[in-house]
């Protein structure tokens, strides 16, 4: 059975690169052992790259590249066509979480963000919180 593809947005994707000790490193050696393929399209890469980039995350610019080394070469490219139709979210820094599920076929979204999980009544591709994610691999 083929590995599931995640979109991990931001707010799992972050963390999970961060602290290596924290509730979400889980997801940090289960894509690297392949138990889930990382989607990610250059609007959302360049959205982490951006927030690796804060000022008040503390990193250095080594330490950026070296957290974004390990995610991105990980993570599947998908073109994501700009046509691509989600509904309406209230945080429009989220649409290319939502295209890129959609563009990727995903088997989900998982997220920590208010936002994209108030979606998931509405939308084609699962959203789920990690934990809920955690369980859906444990279960496979």
């Amino acid at each position: 059975m083929p590995a599931p593809r995640f979109v991990l947005d931001t707010s799992v994707a972050f963390p999970a690169l961060r602290f290596h000790g924290g509730q979400l490193a889980w997801l940090r050696e289960a894509w690297q052992t392949e138990q889930f393929i990382p989607l990610a399209s250059p609007a959302t890469a360049s959205e982490l790259l951006r927030v690796l980039a804060y000022r008040r995350s503390g990193l250095d610019e080594n330490l950026q590249r070296e957290l974004a080394a390990d995610y991105l070469p990980w993570c599947e490219t998908v073109d994501v066509p700009d046509d691509t139709v989600v509904p309406e979210c209230r945080d429009p820094s989220d649409i290319p979480f939502l295209q890129l599920a959609i563009a990727g076929k995903a088997d989900a979204l998982v997220t920590g963000d208010a936002d994209l999980l108030a979606l998931a009544p509405v939308f084609d591709v699962p959203i789920l919180t990690a934990r809920e994610a955690q369980e859906r691999l444990m279960d496979a």
